[in-house]
């Protein structure tokens, strides 16, 4: 982790060499060039040159990135086979189950004429639809099965059970006590998160888990607690969907996640997860915007040739990017088919399972960030949009673009104690 931290920051670094004036555009960053038409081509050739140069590195690590999440999938399913296995689209999925919703008793009676069998009928808590879950018939293979159950039931919804993946890491982790994070005084509005359990050095006002092991303290989850707390957001409820399965993190648990959230009356809920579209989660989350509940996702961190992140691309949902401390959008940073903020993403700390310092990059930490700031504008009575958008610094082209979204927010946030 911390030769790689290393080589995305040196290539960020190259950058600084270059003049900043005219705007090219490198994978969804902009670069600085100086004007060809104010200079003469004996200055102008070798500044291109060196620009050439830069974009063409630039774009060989975003290609780098495509390529290792690609690898690091198929190093998941090879090592989980037991628990995991690629649906009719090639995602990551629970092994051998299919959900299925709008459901009636005989379309589920005609699934099971046909070798698929109920694991479980669930009406999701807090939410107002219900899930069958089937196994697959002995010996068929997932993607096979999902395409044969969506001929079989045209009129009902299936779908894998699509795992979702943390999208930040720890760089390291310094020396320090285990005293609990010291929040700074605020009236936020209550904050949920859907991640991994957070340690005990950061309390929270309630966690329940939605996996097997659930409660089992995590370092990404910490982290993100411990980031929510130290910005000011004291009211936590926490929504373990990973514990120790190896197949958590998974669409239904997210989905039951959401409802349980819904019902402890938080009106953020922030999610550093990401992962395919699913036509469960997407219910889940349309049923808690309903509501009134904000929900924050981050982009995911495996660059910008990377298929858009869910949840963070569902309408509605505040997706959310991440810079570095020179407010450079990271090299590393994924896309959702919309982009609303940008927050600090490395060089900033947060507590690991132990209740150590643990210095943090990725988008997962940026997201909590930013559902700090919303929950201090609700809790305030403000607009939590145009309060937002008023601290929000412009960074990249004026105005709203793809790289920075609506700008930079919690400019300060997230620096170790």
């Amino acid at each position: 982790m911390r030769s790689r931290c290393s080589l995305i920051a040196a290539l960020s670094a190259l950058s600084f060499t270059m003049p900043a004036s005219a705007q090219v555009g490198v994978g969804g960053m902009q670069v600085g060039v100086p004007g060809a038409q104010a200079l003469p081509e004996r200055v102008l050739d070798p500044v291109l040159e060196r620009t050439g140069r830069f974009t063409d590195r630039i774009t060989r690590e975003v290609h780098k990135l495509a390529e290792e999440r690609a690898r690091q999938i198929n190093r998941l399913v090879r090592r989980n086979r037991d628990f995991i296995e690629r649906d009719a689209r090639g995602e990551p999925s629970r092994r051998g189950e299919l959900l299925v919703m709008d459901a009636d008793p005989a379309t589920i009676a005609l699934a099971e004429t046909q070798g698929f069998s109920v694991i479980g009928r669930q009406v999701l808590d807090g939410l107002d639809f219900a899930v069958v879950r089937f196994s697959v018939p002995q010996g068929a293979d997932l993607d096979d099965a999902e395409r044969e159950l969506i001929e079989l039931l045209p009129e009902a919804v299936v779908s894998a059970d699509n795992l979702y993946f943390q999208s930040g890491g720890s760089a390291s982790s310094v020396l320090m006590s285990n005293e609990q994070v010291r929040p700074q005084r605020s009236n936020a509005a209550a904050v949920g998160m859907i991640d991994g359990a957070p340690g005990s050095a950061v309390p929270v006002i309630a966690m329940r888990g939605f996996a097997s092991g659930g409660g089992e303290p995590s370092n990404h989850g910490s982290a993100v607690a411990s980031l929510l707390r130290n910005t000011g957001t004291t009211r936590i409820y926490a929504a373990d969907v990973y514990g120790t399965d190896r197949g958590g993190g998974n669409a239904s648990a997210i989905a039951r996640a959401l409802g349980w959230l819904a019902q402890q009356g938080v009106r953020i809920i922030t999610i550093s997860l990401v992962g395919p579209n699913n036509p469960i989660l997407s219910r889940a989350i349309a049923q808690v915007q309903s509501r009134g509940v904000v929900v924050v996702a981050a982009v995911g961190n495996d660059g910008p040739a990377a298929p858009p992140a869910y949840p963070a691309s569902y309408a509605g949902v505040v997706a959310v990017t991440a810079v570095d401390r020179r407010e450079r959008v990271l090299i590393e940073a994924g896309r959702a088919l919309h982009l609303d903020y940008a927050a600090p993403g490395a060089d900033i700390f947060g507590l690991d399972a132990r209740g150590r310092n643990q210095r943090l990059r990725g988008t997962s930490y940026a997201t909590p960030l930013v559902a700090s700031r919303i929950a201090q504008a609700l809790g305030g009575s403000r607009d939590w949009r145009s309060t937002l958008d008023a601290e929000a610094t412009d960074l990249g082209a004026r105005g709203v673009d793809d790289t920075y979204g609506r700008g930079l927010v919690c400019r300060r946030c997230g620096a170790r104690r």
